[in-house]
């Protein structure tokens, strides 16, 4: 289920750091624990599981403010308009639109650092049309597509370009993964058609996560336009809640586009 936030500007600042995907998924469990703490904390704790692993199941899109001016030496966007869009996407019961619609409705945020930023206040909230589901669907990454793989020798996990030998692989075990972590659904066979094709090059991204803090860290994923041929439960599961790793941070945006 998707939903396009119109945001307006209300503050004079029109400064906004390039990385802002972390004050975004802030504002989202924040909002979202407004509304019901215990829900908020089990998402932003727990999550959905399968097996050792955790996820989130809901995913944004980056923000859409136009053509900004680009201060690349301080990292900075300089923002010109006064309306900016942002889509966000949940694996919910269709009976929850109208939740999510006045959950989300006139809600305020300040979305940066202490240095600069953004106040908004969402002025609309409207739920995006579903789109067909066929066996074949062409996509295109909005946000980096994030997927990891750690060896036990190593420290540090290695992220993957979709060209990487193993990518498809790991992509298809997160996704059956993410899908077995649903309460009361259907499990669906291991044997199951899927094939992933890349289009064209694909451009790494890093992103840098809790910037200026203790905690900051670096995530690499890459934009890219593919095609993926799977069962219909796992195209309308990453239209609802990403592809790849680390969703509910930003990362897996995808888009359906036309294409053979």
């Amino acid at each position: 289920m998707r939903f396009k936030i119109t945001l307006n500007r209300t503050g004079r600042q029109r400064m906004l750091p390039m990385d802002y995907q972390y004050y975004l998924s802030a504002w989202i469990y924040k909002v979202i624990g407004k509304a019901d703490p215990e829900f908020s904390a089990f998402l932003h704790a727990k999550g959905y599981s399968s097996g050792n692993k955790k996820f989130k199941l809901f995913c944004y899109s980056p923000l859409n403010f136009g053509r900004p001016t680009l201060w690349k030496e301080k990292a900075l966007f300089e923002i010109h308009t006064d309306q900016l869009f942002l889509s966000v996407s949940f694996h919910l019961a269709e009976a929850a639109e109208k939740f999510i619609i006045g959950l989300f409705n006139n809600q305020q945020v300040y979305v940066g650092d202490q240095f600069n930023g953004l106040d908004l206040v969402v002025g609309q909230v409207e739920r995006l049309p579903e789109a067909e589901l066929k066996g074949t669907m062409n996509y295109r990454a909005i946000s980096p597509v994030v997927i990891s793989l750690k060896e036990e020798t190593e420290k540090y996990a290695q992220y993957l370009s979709p060209a990487h030998e193993n990518y498809t692989d790991l992509l298809r075990q997160n996704l059956w993964n993410k899908y077995d972590s649903i309460p009361v659904v259907a499990t669906l066979p291991e044997d199951l058609n899927f094939l992933f094709k890349l289009k064209g090059e694909s451009k790494s991204k890093l992103v840098t996560i809790k910037p200026n803090t203790p905690e900051q860290s670096k995530v690499r994923g890459f934009v890219f336009d593919f095609s993926l041929t799977c069962p219909a439960e796992i195209h309308q599961l990453i239209l609802a809640t990403g592809i790849g790793e680390k969703n509910s941070m930003g990362f897996g945006w995808v888009r359906g586009i036309e294409g053979d």
